[in-house]
Parts: C-alpha cells; sequence; structure tokens
C-alpha cells in the first residue's frame, strides 16, 4: 500500500446496514475515505455530480434507479468514474449485464476487508478484478442458459487464451507477465489485440464475451 494516495469512495446501496458496515471497513484504510452515501441511484447521480468521487460501490437491486438504471446513464453522461458492483449470489442475470455496462469489479457483500481493498485499488487503476466467486456463478449461470450449445470455435490465440483467463482469475498484469517470462507491454499489447478480435474495450468485457463463448473455461 502507498502510504499518502488518499482515494474518495461513494457508497450507493439501499441498506443502511450494508452501507454502515462498508463504511467502517472502508475507514480502517488510510488509503481511501468515503465522502458521501446514497439509497438509490437517482441521488446517487447528484451526488456523483457534486461530489467527483474516485469510485463507487454499487448496489444492483435498488428502488426508483437501480444500479445497472445509474451505469447506464453514467455511460450516457461520459461520466467514467469506476464503478463496483455490490452483488448476491442470486443475481446472475444481472452480474452479467454489469458487466457488459462496463463494470470495474464486483464485491459479495459479505466479501472480506482485503478483497474490499484490494478491488477498490484495482477499479481506480483502470485494472478489473473477479473474484472467484463471483466468476464461479458467472460460469455457473452461462452453463445453465447454454441448452447444450457447442461452444464457438475460439478466434484468441493459446497465449491470449492464457492472458486473459489469468485476468480473470484476478492477475494483474505485471503478475501475468512475471509468469510468462515476457515483458508487462507484451502482456498490454496481447489485451489489445484481444480486444479488436472480439469487438470490446475494457477487460470486463473481453472475460464476460469469452466465458460466454466458450473461448475461456475457468
Amino acid at each position: 500500500m502507498r502510504g499518502n494516495v488518499l482515494y474518495n469512495v461513494l457508497i450507493v446501496d439501499d441498506h443502511l446496514v450494508v452501507r454502515e458496515g462498508l463504511k467502517l471497513m472502508i475507514e480502517t484504510n488510510d488509503m481511501f475515505r468515503v465522502i458521501g452515501e446514497a439509497e438509490n441511484g437517482e441521488i446517487a447521480l447528484h451526488l456523483i455530480e457534486e461530489l467527483s468521487p474516485d469510485v463507487i460501490l454499487m448496489d444492483l437491486n435498488m428502488p426508483i434507479l437501480s444500479g445497472l438504471e445509474t451505469i447506464k446513464k453514467l455511460n450516457e453522461r461520459n461520466i467514467s468514474i469506476p464503478v463496483i458492483i455490490l452483488t448476491t449470489y442470486n443475481e446472475d442475470k444481472l452480474i452479467l449485464e454489469g458487466i457488459n455496462s462496463g463494470a470495474k469489479g464486483y464485491l459479495l457483500k459479505d466479501t472480506t476487508r482485503e478483497n474490499l481493498f484490494r478491488t477498490i485499488e484495482a477499479a481506480v487503476k483502470g485494472e478489473t478484478l473477479l473474484q472467484p466467486d463471483i466468476l464461479n456463478t458467472i460460469l455457473n449461470f452461462k452453463d445453465s442458459q447454454k441448452n447444450n450449445q457447442k461452444s464457438s470455435q475460439s478466434i484468441l490465440t493459446d497465449k491470449e487464451s492464457f492472458i486473459l483467463q489469468a485476468i480473470a482469475k484476478g492477475f494483474r498484469t505485471k503478475d501475468v507477465a512475471f509468469d510468462m517470462g515476457i515483458a508487462e507491454r507484451t502482456v498490454k499489447a496481447h489485451l489489445t489485440n484481444i480486444y479488436n478480435k472480439l469487438g470490446v474495450n475494457t477487460r470486463t468485457e473481453a472475460v464476460a464475451i469469452s466465458i460466454e463463448k466458450g473461448y475461456i473455461h475457468l
């Protein structure tokens, strides 16, 4: 952890106990500070404009304006503040929709302090961390939707598939580079090729599409 870095966090959840729990955890780390709380997306949009947080923790199911609807409005307004979605196990389809909307991370509401901090820091750096539990949820949902359809022929090379699988498991670019014995910029170049092949702009979208089409199996 870097000592003097401070990231401002906005918490958006309609349950007070969730907001308070996250706030208590976040404020044990000097790197992060909670600058606002909202109980629905409509309030969140006003606070985002007013406070300009560095990262947003966003519930999916909320009254008035849901998490997904809020993310879509942020996209429409070209607001690029990273969003980390707060999920529960029964929101499989919504998790996939969140991936496609460009969310930067996913946290189960009973996540550990370590996962919370790692996911927030990754998001503000433009990286994406997907917890194994979240990946399993995505994979199980996609398996249930396949209806015995055959996986498509992968358009990714073996090296690209390896890199994308590692990224999907939460490894950072520099970790992948170290494991493969190549430069970090080379890994980033491979990721760019992957984006171009899949027609996406983010790691999250690349992972979601590759899982859906059967290009990677975790």
